[in-house]
């Protein structure tokens, strides 16, 4: 089963508004997703408002919530922020196949490349790639 890892923006996306299109992720089949308490924190506290933390709850009670910040090194041409190495780091120790990211500011420039084994790409571009099932069920909150 192929792992996804979700960055903190994509978490914050998918809980602010129940109707979400991101939600497709937790829908797909043969997927299994993960991220980290790092990226699961930053995504809790950038949303304002109960009802989002509560979707974000229920989000991360079907995600596999990674604990630690990995030390890894990472390749001389990867560039960071320090703020954005833990999530990199993290979806390399993972084992994650994808680094689901948001973040075109900091991930951009990465998007399409491999890093370490982790195919960097944003949220639409995983999303379009994936082969489309009209069966899919969006997790249900209240």
């Amino acid at each position: 089963m192929a792992v996804q890892f979700l960055d903190a923006n994509v978490l914050f996306s998918a809980a602010y508004r129940p109707d979400a299109g991101l939600r497709r992720l937790w829908d797909l089949e043969g997927v299994r997703l993960v991220t980290s308490a790092y990226a699961a924190e930053e995504a809790r506290s950038n949303l304002r408002d109960e009802d989002q933390r509560h979707r974000l709850r229920f989000l991360l009670a079907l995600v596999r919530v990674a604990d630690g910040l990995p030390d890894l090194p990472l390749p001389p041409s990867v560039e960071l922020p320090p703020k954005d190495l833990p999530i990199l780091l993290a979806a390399i120790h993972t084992g994650a196949s994808h680094l689901i990211t948001g973040d075109v500011t900091h991930f951009g420039r990465y998007y399409g490349t491999t890093i370490s084994g982790v195919l960097v790409q944003r949220p639409a571009d995983f999303l379009a790639s994936r082969p489309s099932d009209p069966n899919e069920r969006r997790p249900e909150t209240r």
